[in-house]
């Protein structure tokens, strides 16, 4: 049965145990033994799509290089970029329902969501300036580069959950506000702004489902209907990509900066959300609901997500793709897929977790009063949630009941 990790659904009164035997190891007291706290349940679904998820964000990142020329390979890239990250968000805003600011909840936000941007938002700069030969690259906390945008964005949109929790209408208040920052240039670049505004709607849809909506896409004919939905994707992003402007997924700039009039911004920030919606609901209709090979990766994926960057970008600026043209042709892209596929995989691993952990889950205990500590619970694992989520920990997403 599934359960919501920490919504609004009230953790059930623990039944009152049997006695226990005598002789029994068990305790001599019911009420201790009903009061023993239960370990901390994992939803395999979520860890599953996660790792799916981020397979096909390295895959997706890994194509940029090699797909100008490929029609195909831009057909594909449209259509992942059309649900990846929404999918991403949208899981990260409904692990976020109960978010209201308790000062444990505060504190897994700042070690889990603030720190690791502070500390790969100035790694991937630094890697930029010395890897790329450009020493006049800034090293600037506001203006995030590259993949540390969604850990700002992730920590504004968490602030802002208990607004959300409150309004009538939630969702056409952020699909109202989306279309406004996609006609206005001026917003700038300060947290990228733009997507953190332009995403906002997928984050609030993720705060109003409850497990029946996760439910009812995993029924077999949401399954179904998912084939002949992708193959249409397919089929439509193959004969647009030539003139489709990939900014529109990235939503990170207006309709101006996009070369189009004012009023198209509105237009397509309806229209694409419509789509990745739909596209989401599709790509969680075939994640596995039980337990996989992969499911355990899914407690990883912010290791992944953080450092699969680092290779990426390390090719391009090696020169890899310029003296080796042949990973533009089609053997080369699956080449370059099946490598951008196992080396997220590795990123993900447990044994890489664990080296990683100083960086994207720090405990910090030493930072904060013993009360706010004690609240949170002991170790760095425990109430986590994603990145791509959901407790203030980018990537891990905690499958447990509301304390």
């Amino acid at each position: 049965m599934f359960q919501a990790p920490h919504g609004y659904d009230r953790t059930p009164l623990p039944r009152t145990p049997p006695a226990p035997e005598p002789n029994s190891p068990t305790g001599t007291d019911a009420s201790a033994v009903a009061d023993t706290p239960r370990p901390a349940q994992r939803d395999a679904f979520f860890d599953n799509a996660k790792y799916l998820a981020i397979v096909l964000v390295a895959v997706a990142h890994a194509w940029e290089p090699v797909m100008d020329g490929s029609r195909a390979t831009k057909a594909l890239y449209l259509v992942v970029y059309a649900f990846h990250m929404p999918a991403f968000v949208i899981v990260s805003g409904y692990f976020s329902r109960s978010f209201t600011a308790r000062p444990d909840q505060v504190r897994r936000l700042l070690t889990g969501t603030a720190v690791p941007y502070v500390v790969f938002e100035v790694g991937y700069s630094l890697f930029k300036r010395y890897a790329d030969d450009t020493p006049g690259h800034p090293v600037s906390l506001l203006d995030p580069w590259y993949l540390t945008w969604f850990l700002a964005a992730l920590f504004v949109w968490r602030l802002t959950a208990p607004v959300w929790r409150v309004l009538r209408h939630p969702l056409p208040v952020a699909l109202v506000i989306a279309s406004l920052a996609s006609l206005a240039p001026g917003i700038g670049d300060d947290l990228n702004l733009q997507r953190v505004l332009q995403f906002l709607p997928y984050f609030v849809l993720g705060m109003s489902l409850r497990p029946e909506h996760f439910r009812l896409v995993r029924r077999p004919e949401v399954r179904t209907l998912a084939v002949p939905l992708f193959a249409g994707a397919l089929v439509f992003a193959y004969a647009v990509a030539p003139r489709m402007r990939t900014g529109w997924l990235y939503h990170s700039t207006s309709a101006q900066q996009q070369g189009g009039p004012w009023w198209s911004g509105p237009v397509m920030t309806l229209v694409l959300f419509g789509c990745s919606v739909v596209l989401s609901a599709g790509f969680l209709a075939w994640v596995p609901r039980r337990g996989t090979w992969f499911t355990v990766l899914g407690a990883g994926t912010i290791c992944g997500y953080l450092l699969h960057g680092f290779l990426v970008k390390g090719a391009v600026f090696a020169g890899v793709f310029a003296t080796y043209p042949w990973l533009s042709d089609p053997a080369g892209e699956v080449v370059v897929s099946l490598v951008a596929a196992v080396a997220v995989t590795l990123l993900c691993t447990p044994p890489v977790r664990r080296l990683f952990r100083f960086a994207v889950e720090p405990e910090m205990a030493w930072a904060f009063r013993r009360d706010v500590v004690a609240a949170g619970g002991a170790g760095p694992v425990g109430g986590r949630a994603a990145a791509p989520t959901a407790s203030g920990r980018a990537g891990v997403v905690r499958s447990r009941t509301s304390r």
